[in-house]
């Protein structure tokens, strides 16, 4: 049976209230913003949220009521600086934050991924990080005995949503660009959600197997949604939404001003589609791409 279906029943599906979701893995570029949108308007509740930047997508499931904890390197709108539900959020005590570095939240997750309970490192020494942090844990080296040393604790999310540039329909994904720790994440995972611009047929993707980055048996679910990762950009598709990002900052200084926000870009819309019609289709095409700019061919002959 192909795994391929709607992002609604994806979500539907595979996550459920207390999760812990993996999203915005790939820093700037490729966050799944419509997974995060049809995780509110289906008003799951108390995750825990796992990422090292996410931009605001975090921000927006924070105010929707969606999250209890956050394991993370950085939460706000990296264009603009502040995330006001996460401020919110995190001053009420309403959630609860596991701050991390990017390269320890990327041991974390390669340990969940390898079936090891830890890996060691020197990251965040001499830093508060890991104060009074579960994550992080003083030991001492078996090789050299007087070495201290952290054990960044493993994690093993219940869910991994990712953006992808193409996949077939059993979520065998290529993906180019920068990874961030897409990889490790999805390793890691008990369940991956693979959303890709386009689904394509299976010979596509077998004709470059080094680009199959995530393989089809890892994967539970795998939707086909173009402009799923605006405002953030895809390479090869669209570029990042800058207006957007400048507008969500400034529309969002409050809750009530958020409610109005979220009526409109996550509420309001049924699906994607809709949601690109909201956005207007000027707007669409200005950000697809300009210049395209293709590697070589490789060729797999023998």
């Amino acid at each position: 049976m192909s795994k391929q279906c709607s992002m609604r029943d994806a979500v539907a599906e595979w996550i459920s209230d207390g999760a812990s979701v993996a999203m915005g893995l790939q820093l700037e570029q490729m966050i799944p913003f419509a997974a995060g949108h049809e995780i509110v308007r289906q008003g799951k509740r108390d995750l825990r949220l796992i990422g090292p930047i996410s931009d605001c997508l975090f921000d927006q499931l924070i105010g929707a009521g969606c999250v209890k904890e956050v394991v993370a390197a950085w939460v706000g709108n990296v264009m603009m600086g502040q995330a006001y539900n996460f401020r919110r959020g995190v001053e009420s005590g309403e959630i609860r934050v596991f701050n991390m570095t990017n390269f320890s939240l990327a041991l974390g997750l390669q340990a969940g991924a390898m079936g090891v309970p830890f890996l060691p490192t020197r990251t965040a020494m001499g830093s508060d990080v890991p104060k009074g942090n579960h994550f992080f844990y003083q030991i001492i080296s078996p090789f050299e005995p007087k070495e201290t040393l952290y054990a960044v604790r493993a994690i093993v999310p219940d869910v991994t949503i990712v953006h992808v540039q193409r996949a077939d329909s059993e979520g065998n994904a290529h993906c180019w660009g920068n990874f961030g720790v897409m990889l490790e994440a999805v390793r890691a995972a008990k369940r991956v959600i693979v959303v890709a611009e386009e689904i394509v047929d299976a010979e596509v993707i077998s004709s470059d197997p080094n680009r199959t980055v995530i393989p089809g048996f890892l994967v539970s679910a795998v939707v086909q949604e173009p402009f799923g990762a605006h405002p953030s950009p895809v390479q090869g598709h669209y570029s990042r939404d800058n207006e957007f990002f400048r507008s969500y900052h400034a529309e969002t200084k409050t809750p009530s001003d958020y409610s109005r926000w979220r009526g409109k870009w996550i509420d309001g819309v049924n699906s994607r589609a809709e949601y690109l019609t909201k956005l207007g289709r000027e707007r669409v095409e200005s950000l697809r791409v300009k210049k395209h700019a293709y590697s070589a061919p490789a060729d797999y002959g023998y």
